[in-house]
């Protein structure tokens, strides 16, 4: 059992006590567990119970109230009513008690999990027990997680939850190493690889690649370009060379529909189109053709009749002599029926094998038509999948781009907080380095102590008290020191924990991320496996189809076969039925065995018929969709034709009529004609109006939308400068109360500056005192050197004295008695001068206090011009930022520019499907010609046919008067669609003209662009100079604060100047303010630059009052130093006349002194035993900063392990798309091969299945 279930069990316990649970405790583990001790009693130490060896150190334990802690319940209900109690106090005291775990999770952290804490309330569970189970929990946390190494902080030294030391865990994790390895991670030092690896791979550093990549691209993409640019051009220039040549036909085909427009409404040509068809002749000549094509006909039917029948009387001679064959055969047949019979009966069992066969293989095509429209759908199925995938795959590749968008923003971030880390490592640095010189310094001085200690021990105590209360306030200005620079590092470290937390922060978002790709990949790479299969399947399936169509052929050839013998037997069975017939003289038994057989061919005849029915069935089941849609297209057929004779006795009847009218028509066409023309050029006069007004209308509106819009301009305008007016008048305001100031200002510098001359001059003679004292105290030194020699040697003497007054004590008492007297003198004389040592080494280290108090305040001037460095360098982002938006809008104006450009593209296409059209139309009247061409054909076959029937010449003139009406029918639609054509071209010219329009329009509101564009590049040019004017006056004003160090007087001349500056630009603003009342166009360039000015005037009054506030603050600093060198002065003087009160009560102290030399020898050796502690802490601190450092090149490692593995995935990503793309290619021009081959295979199974089954019947 463990301590914890120990103490709970005693806690069940009533009678349970701290005496029988330390008894349970020896009892259990005294002796069997090495790492439990029983403790030495130690004095000036607390009582211990019992001690645990852990890996640092043994730690003892006091178990005294360990039990009552332990079952000390706190009830919930009890909790709310103190959360809901009026008294102020004990609900602010209860306000953070947010249940029972969080109770006993908090009591346990507390606690430590070995020194009480509360009991959790509810369920009455110890606190060792929910201590356990929170240790349980971690332990399954650390397991499930797979950490690489663990290290435990101590969040705090107050053992109380909720409060985290950040000084003290960042101060465990630089000694762990964690910082460090962390820093070599960053860095993207490689670490922990073989030597092999690094002969054969290149490794760079984070982002390096990255770079190397976005080349690549961009070459890539120039090339792309290239290569588009060279693809287009080609292919607009072979368009072109087809546009000029159909432009060459348009321009003929225009010039002779011109010329034939121009004549059809002359009257001798009308005329000649009335008289072309009445003229007999060209009837006569026709007839003749028609008679000379018969008569050829006839002799050409006439020899053909001739070789027929030559043909037919030489077969009627060769089936001569064939029936006398025949009847010499019929004999040899007689005898050969009866294996014909047998024939027929195994021909009889192969047909009905080969029915079953038909069954089984009509039964497999049903099953492959159903298994091809099962993969017809399935194939739908998986295209409908592939375009899921596809779009799931586009979105992915934009969450990759986000993602990639975004790692930059955090590899930039990183970046940042990596210089920004650096520049703390320096600080710490510096710091650090501050830090060993005081600790040398001090160490020094704890030389010296013990020399002056070893000095002194054989001196007067009096002496040695001096020393060590000046040796005691060295060290407590050395702990002054070292507390400071311990704040510095805090802060240092705080502002280096806020950064690790942001560090730690992106990299929890980058293996977020890392992981959403890692999913991606996976989802894609099961895609990839389920189109592999799918492809196998259809691979599968297309052999599976092929094997079946080569089973249907091998059927079907067998089928021919059998087709084949039948056809062939039925032939044998007709010769030879018919040469029975011709042989008369044959026998009755012939006859009888012949009826037989015939009974027997006709039943074999009726199976045949019967499996040819079948057949047929079978066919005519696969034809009905033909006949199907044959049958509608034929009702379509007689539908048209009905509509067709309809419209023709429409026609005839309107004929009558027209004939009637065409007499009025030849009068009316006349008017008609010149109507026209005065109608179209009317027209022409109207469309011109009507594109003026339009072009009026437009420039009206124009010009009303621009003057309303110029009013507002014009009224925001007027506020605009009654605002500048108002705010030019508040900064003049606001500069005589600065120039007030700033004069007061500076009578205060010079002031100060004298002040400060003064100072300097007091400094450097309190140096100059400084050295001086410094060499006294080395001389002092070397005198007193000399009186310790002196005194060893007076020491020496005095033990020879004292062993010849042992032996001649009795003779020479005299002498004795004299030497003691010299001694006694000298003594005294050293006395004086130790003193004297003594005073002027209190007076060096008072110099000494003072010049590190001086250090302390030029630390505090350093601290402050980073501060205005720090302000410069924010003023010259904004400046940054200004650039930037500016840079924004020239790009917007370049886009609309692009869209401009766009707009005319689009009138371009516009002009150009206009042309389409107008091309379309020349075809449609074509297509017309060809039509009428094809109409005088049939109207040319009709009166041929009319020849050949032999009618009358009446219904040949009706029949030409209707041919006539028809014709003047299509003259009349010709002529509407010439109207037509002639509209359309007029609605092309319209078009064109529109075009021009509106070309010329969009050239000049690009130049209208082009000129505002123009405009904002002067005004932007403008904006640049005076940005750089003023950047450049921060760069300066940047420089003079950086010299602020060395120079105070420089400084206030650089403000003289910004001041002369203000005082120009402010003029110049006034100068621009009333060059805008003149300038209405340029209102807006002008108020934007005052206000750029005004900006900068508010700016640098800003920078001037924050000078001023700096030097004033410097005036109160100043003046504190002096104060406190008076103070300094004051308390000196009372110091020397405490030492000269110490220096008389130092003789009356000198016998209590050489007892406290005994105890400060005691002390010594303490000291020297801490010393030895210490420099063995720094030895094991060394050796940890090596494990930490081991650790974090580990870590750096498997950092660039990681870096490496996704740039890995990223190429595989790239890779994996661009397979992707390939495979989609690839099914889409499967799928379009196996279309086009699978209705090609289908048509010719369809084919074979015809053929297949089609038997011909025969009566």
């Amino acid at each position: 059992m463990g301590i914890f279930s120990i103490l709970e069990e005693e806690c069940m316990f009533p009678k349970a006590s701290d005496t029988s649970f330390k008894n349970k405790l020896y009892d259990q583990h005294l002796g069997k567990n090495n790492a439990f001790q029983k403790p030495k009693a130690v004095k000036g130490k607390p009582e211990a119970h019992f001690s645990l060896v852990h890996y640092a150190g043994t730690v003892d334990y006091n178990i005294s109230g360990w039990l009552e802690k332990n079952k000390d319940p706190l009830n919930e209900s009890v909790v709310q009513l103190y959360q809901k109690s009026q008294m102020k106090l004990l609900a602010f005291l209860y306000a953070s008690f947010s249940g029972a775990e969080a109770e006993s999770g908090g009591d346990a952290g507390g606690k430590g999990g070995k020194k009480g804490g509360k009991k959790k309330g509810g369920s009455f569970q110890t606190v060792s027990a929910v201590f356990r189970e929170n240790l349980g929990k971690l332990m399954t946390n650390l397991r499930s997680t797979h950490p690489h190494f663990v290290r435990c902080l101590i969040p705090n030294e107050v053992k109380t939850p909720g409060i985290m030391d950040n000084h003290l865990v960042i101060h465990q994790l630089r000694c762990n190493g964690v910082l460090e390895g962390i820093r070599i991670c960053r860095k993207g030092f490689p670490s922990r690889i073989l030597y092999c690896r690094l002969q054969a791979e290149v490794f760079f550093k984070a982002g390096l690649l990255g770079t190397l990549e976005e080349l690549r691209d961009e070459k890539l993409a120039s090339l792309v370009t290239q290569t588009q640019a060279l693809c287009r051009g080609f292919l607009m220039r072979k368009e072109f060379s087809k546009l000029i040549a159909q432009k060459d036909c348009v321009w003929t085909l225009q010039y002779n529909l011109r010329s034939f427009m121009n004549v059809k409404h002359w009257p001798w040509m009308k005329l000649f189109f009335k008289i072309k068809p009445l003229l007999k002749s060209a009837e006569t000549e026709k007839e003749m053709a028609t008679m000379k094509e018969d008569f050829i006909k006839c002799k050409e039917d006439l020899a053909k009749s001739d070789s027929k029948r030559k043909e037919l009387e030489e077969k009627m001679v060769s089936l001569l002599q064939e029936k006398n064959n025949l009847l010499l055969q019929v004999q040899a047949d007689s005898e050969n029926l009866c294996d014909a019979e047998e024939r027929c009966e195994g021909l009889i069992k192969s047909k009905i094998q080969l029915e079953a066969k038909l069954k089984e293989v009509t039964e497999r095509l049903e099953d492959e038509e159903e298994m091809s429209a099962e993969l017809t759908a399935k194939k739908r199925k998986l295209e409908d999948e592939c375009s899921e995938l596809k779009k799931d795959i586009d979105d992915l590749e934009i969450t990759l781009a986000k993602v990639e968008k975004e790692k930059h923003a955090t590899e930039n971030k990183v970046k940042n907080l990596m210089e920004e880390l650096a520049g703390q490592d320096e600080n710490i640095g510096k710091l650090t380095k501050e830090k060993r010189a005081l600790q040398e310094a001090h160490q020094q001085a704890l030389d010296d102590l013990q020399a002056e200690e070893d000095k002194v021990n054989s001196l007067d105590q009096s002496k040695l008290e001096g020393s060590l209360e000046q040796e005691k306030k060295i060290r407590m200005d050395l702990e002054r020191a070292k507390r400071k620079l311990e704040g510095d590092l805090k802060l240092t470290q705080e502002s280096l924990m806020d950064l690790e937390n942001d560090k730690q922060q992106s990299e929890e978002r980058i293996k977020k991320k890392e992981f959403e790709n890692n999913q991606l990949l996976s989802d894609i790479a099961d895609e990839q496996t389920i189109n592999n299969q799918l492809q196998k399947k259809m691979k599968e399936l297309h052999a599976r189809i092929e094997e079946l169509e080569e089973e249907v052929e091998a059927e079907r050839a067998v089928r021919a076969k059998i087709e084949k013998q039948r056809s062939d037997l039925s032939r044998e069975v007709d010769e030879l039925s018919e040469r029975l017939e011709e042989a008369g003289g044959a026998t009755a038994a012939q006859i009888e065995m012949n009826k037989k057989r015939e009974a027997e061919f006709i039943k074999l005849r009726r199976d045949l018929e019967e499996s040819t029915l079948h057949h047929e069935a079978t066919t005519a089941a696969l034809r009905k969709k033909q006949a199907d849609s044959m049958a509608e297209l034929g009702e379509q057929i007689d539908n048209l034709q009905r509509i067709k004779q309809k419209l023709e006795k429409e026609k005839s009847e309107l004929k009558m009529e027209i004939d009637d009218l065409a007499v009025n028509m030849e009068t009316v066409a006349k008017a008609k004609v010149n109507l026209e023309k005065l109608c179209r050029s009317l027209e022409d006069q109207l469309m011109e109006l009507k594109t003026k007004n339009d072009e009026n209308m437009r420039q009206i509106n124009d010009l009303n939308n621009q003057r309303a819009r110029f009013q507002t301009e014009n009224a925001e305008f007027s506020r605009q400068m009654e605002e500048r007016e108002s705010l030019i008048s508040q900064l003049t305001r606001g500069k005589q109360g600065f120039t007030s100031q700033i004069d007061e200002l500076k009578r205060l510098i010079e002031e100060e500056t004298k002040a400060k001359n003064a100072l300097a001059h007091c400094l450097q003679s309190a140096r100059h005192d400084c050295d001086l004292l410094r060499e006294q105290f080395e001389e002092e030194q070397e005198a007193k050197a000399e009186l310790q020699r002196c005194l060893s040697k007076a020491n020496t003497e005095v033990a020879l004295w004292r062993n010849k007054y042992e032996t001649d004590a009795i003779q020479r008492t005299e002498e004795l008695e004299e030497a003691k007297k010299k001694l006694a003198q000298r003594l005294q004389e050293a006395e004086e001068q130790i003193e004297a040592v003594n005073s002027k080494c209190a007076s060096l280290e008072k110099t000494k206090q003072r010049l590190q108090n001086e250090m302390e305040d030029l630390m505090v001037d350093v601290e402050r011009s980073n501060s205005l460095a720090a302000t410069l360098d924010k003023k010259q982002r904004n400046f940054d930022k200004i650039l930037a938006e500016w840079k924004q809008k020239y790009e917007e104006t370049q886009a609309e520019l692009e869209s401009a450009q766009k707009e005319s593209r689009s009138l371009s296409t516009e002009l150009f499907k206009l042309k389409n059209s107008y091309e379309e139309a020349l075809d449609h009247l074509e297509t017309m010609k060809r039509e009428n061409k094809n109409l005088q054909q049939e109207i040319s076959d009709l009166t041929e046919q009319l020849g050949e029937s032999g009618k009358t010449i009446h219904e040949l003139e009706k029949f030409k008067k209707h041919v006539e009406t028809e014709k003047y029918d299509m003259q009349t639609s010709l002529e509407e669609a010439e109207a037509s054509l002639e509209q359309e071209e007029s609605k092309i010219l319209r078009a064109q003209m529109e075009l021009n329009q509106v070309k010329a329009e969009v050239d000049r509101k690009i130049a209208e662009r082009d000129e505002e564009i123009d405009q904002m590049k002067r005004n932007h040019q403008r904006v640049m100079e005076s940005m750089q004017a003023t950047l450049d006056a921060e760069v300066r004003s940047r420089n003079d604060v950086l010299r602020v160090k060395k120079k105070m007087e420089g400084d206030l001349n650089e403000m003289e100047i910004q001041l002369s500056h203000a005082n120009r630009q402010a003029a110049e603003a006034q100068k621009q303010l009333r060059n805008i009342q003149g300038q209405l166009k340029d209102v807006q360039i002008h108020l934007d630059d005052s206000l750029r000015g005004q900006d900068d005037m508010k700016e640098q009054v800003a920078m001037m009052e924050r000078r001023t506030a700096l030097m004033q603050a410097e005036i109160e600093e100043l003046r504190v130093v002096v104060e406190q060198t008076e103070r300094s002065r004051k308390t000196a003087e009372q110091e020397l006349i405490d030492a000269s009160e110490r220096a008389g009560l130092l003789h009356s102290q000198n016998t209590s002194l050489l007892n406290a030399r005994k105890k400060l020898d005691s002390d010594v050796t303490q000291l020297h035993t801490e010393i030895e502690e210490a420099v063995q802490e720094a030895r094991n601190a060394e050796e940890k900063a090596k494990k930490a450092i081991t650790d974090a090149a580990m870590m750096a490692e498997e950092l660039r392990k990681e870096q490496d593995t996704s740039a890995h995935l990223e190429r595989m990503k790239k890779n994996l798309e661009v397979t992707v793309k390939d495979l989609q290619h690839r099914l889409d021009e499967a799928e379009n091969l196996a279309m086009k081959g699978g209705k090609k295979q289908l048509q010719k199974l369809e084919a074979r299945v015809r053929t297949a089954y089609f038997i011909p019947h025969r009566p």
